[in-house]
């Protein structure tokens, strides 16, 4: 059995809310769990401008 509660706790620790942290992949889990941890949240905004998603074009 997974130990959420434990798994919930470092996520919120690293600045991650809970509706996100049951959207994350297990790739991104471990990511943000292994050393070093997540990114600085400057370094994350500044690649979201740099890279935005690309929006769909409806017809």
């Amino acid at each position: 059995m997974l130990p959420w509660q434990e798994m919930l706790r470092a996520a919120l620790a690293a600045g991650v809310p809970p509706e996100a942290f049951w959207r994350l992949s297990l790739r991104e889990w471990r990511a943000l769990t292994q050393a070093g941890g997540a990114p600085p949240r400057q370094l994350l905004e500044d690649l979201m401008m740099a890279f935005p998603d690309q929006q769909e074009k409806q017809i």
